[in-house]
């Protein structure tokens, strides 16, 4: 049995039906009181009535908090969450199930952090989440069937780098536990299209955050995807862009009134200068020494992540490969992949990233030689990210060693 109005098992109905008595002081406050709400909070949580009971009581509690029940009409988003976040409803399935649309490619994310909170990056997530629900509700006014759940597409084209900037990817990860705690049921379907070889990593560092069934519902889709899109929606629905016949009133085949395209922030909306980190270590390195971590790639395709600062002074820093592991080289004896310059990290923390493109010993190298009379003290954080072994077999990686040069290089 789905576990659905009309198709439940003996035990489900029963279920529903204690689940029912226990929110009787509660169900009120819920957004809907019908059998089709009531049953998305049992499937989530496998008809554990008492599960399901403190999932539903925890969403009411966070539809306080976050002034859920008048979030559309009442709050209007940063000006530049308006300009430059992407993403928006367009167009319906062929279920009549409404379509939302993320466009990954444009989205500045440091910049869209450094200019509004986290709050507001919440608050807009929920808005959409709401908008969409009463999309829902209104097709099922108009079809006269139950329509609860939406169909994704995240366009990957450009994803790159700079969206792997630790900061956003846990900032996108507590919206995703949000979703999964407050909308559960709420996507039938996820595609990804124009997947570049940096997804499986992306991928790898979110999908904890998303349970098993939601993880069934992502589909990645090929070179086909046009045509895959266009079997579950209708060309007259379907954005031009993504292979069907809709456009704006001008023509816009991307269909910009509907789908906002984000864009490079302006430094003129940022409202701080950096976001605060915590590092996972912290080094003294002498004058006219340097200090080096070793990291043994056994596969391509992982990414190297790293994030530091410095007191007193600036530092140098560059990403070298080498084949034999635990060998002390100077800079000079091996391979430059990220050129070694001085950064002044002690203003602004420095981040990065790199995809290793071949296996190897890949050393960063924090820099002091140049300085004659002072030490530098480093903190830093730095992560190796490996593919989904959803997408792909999950290369290895081992952490290697730490060394410091005993004197200049």
């Amino acid at each position: 049995m789905s576990g659905r109005v009309g198709d439940l098992s003996p035990r489900q109905a029963e279920a529903l039906a204690q689940f029912r008595e226990k929110i009787q002081d509660v169900l009120p406050q819920c957004p809907s009181q019908s059998d089709h709400f009531m049953l998305r909070w049992l499937r989530a949580r496998n008809f554990n009535v008492q599960k399901a009971e403190t999932m539903l009581r925890k969403h009411l509690e966070f539809r306080k908090h976050m002034k859920a029940d008048t979030i559309i009409t009442d709050w209007k988003p940063p000006e530049v969450l308006e300009k430059y976040f992407s993403g928006g409803m367009c167009g319906y399935d062929q279920e009549g199930s409404p379509v939302w649309y993320d466009v990954i490619g444009p989205v500045d994310p440091k910049g869209l952090l450094l200019s509004a909170s986290k709050q507001d990056f919440m608050k807009c997530k929920v808005r959409d989440c709401e908008m969409l629900q009463k999309e829902c509700d209104l097709q099922s006014v108009r079809l006269g069937k139950n329509v609860e759940s939406i169909t994704m597409i995240y366009d990957c084209e450009d994803l790159g780098l700079k969206h792997l900037w630790k900061p956003a990817i846990e900032l996108y990860g507590e919206v995703l536990t949000m979703f999964e705690d407050n909308y559960p049921e709420g996507l039938k379907r996820l595609f990804v299209i124009k997947a570049p070889k940096l997804f499986p990593v992306a991928y790898n560092l979110v999908k904890h955050f998303l349970s098993e069934e939601t993880r069934r519902k992502v589909m990645v889709l090929g070179s086909n995807w046009q045509e895959v899109l266009r079997k579950h929606i209708d060309p007259e629905e379907l954005p031009a862009i993504y292979g069907g016949k809709l456009t704006d009133p001008n023509g816009d085949p991307r269909c910009r009134t509907r789908i906002q395209q984000g864009g490079q922030v302006p430094q003129s909306y940022y409202a701080r200068e950096f976001i605060k980190v915590q590092y996972d270590q912290c080094v003294s390195i002498s004058r006219g020494s340097s200090h080096q971590l070793e990291y043994e790639i056994l596969a391509p395709g992982c990414v190297l992540r790293w994030q530091f600062c410095c007191e007193g002074a600036d530092v140098g820093f560059g990403v070298f490969l080498k084949k034999k592991l635990g060998e002390w080289m100077k800079a000079g004896q091996m391979q430059e992949v990220v050129p070694n310059q001085r950064y002044n990290a002690h203003l602004v923390p420095e981040d990065g990233s790199l995809t290793c493109t071949e296996p190897g010993v890949y050393v960063l190298r924090f820099d002091n030689t140049y300085s004659i009379f002072q030490s530098k003290k480093v903190s830093f954080t730095v992560e190796v990210l490996l593919p989904s072994n959803d997408s792909q077999s999950e290369p290895g990686m081992s952490k290697a060693s730490e060394q410091e040069a005993p004197s200049s290089q």
